[in-house]
């Protein structure tokens, strides 16, 4: 089984050109949120190189489009089992984008947390979406 992508609306913020501010405020439909580092807890952001932070802002922007297409789906869907089977699918896709820009999909969660918690690395992300 492959891990989920647990956040979509990073994606959906850099395809349009929104601040890193907006960055992932809410999880995928399905996904458990992202804890937040306990109080008083400084967690170091990696130090991304400007190759994979190319790779993720792709696979962001691919991820969106997916979010994009199948939101409106998952709303209007009352079934649950065509709820589940409609996500799934999403998530299929998503998963393979990301894999289809050498990520893995820790790789692209972990970029996606860092963002969240320093405003410098959302600069660079911004930047280079342009």
């Amino acid at each position: 089984m492959h891990k989920r992508i647990t956040t979509v609306l990073t994606g959906a913020a850099l395809a349009l050109g929104i601040s890193g501010a907006a960055f992932a405020q809410q999880p995928a439909a399905g996904a458990a949120p992202a804890a937040p580092p306990a109080a008083g807890m400084n967690v170091p952001t990696p130090d991304y190189s400007d190759a994979q932070l190319t790779r993720f802002v792709s696979a962001s922007q691919k991820v969106a489009m997916i979010s994009q297409e199948y939101t409106p789906k998952l709303e209007t869907t009352k079934d649950e089992a065509t709820r589940k089977k409609v996500f799934e699918e999403a998530d299929g896709k998503m998963v393979k984008a990301v894999h289809d820009e050498g990520m893995t999909v820790d790789q692209f969660n972990g970029i996606n947390q860092a963002i969240q918690r320093d405003p410098e690395l959302a600069r660079r992300i911004q930047s280079i979406a342009g």
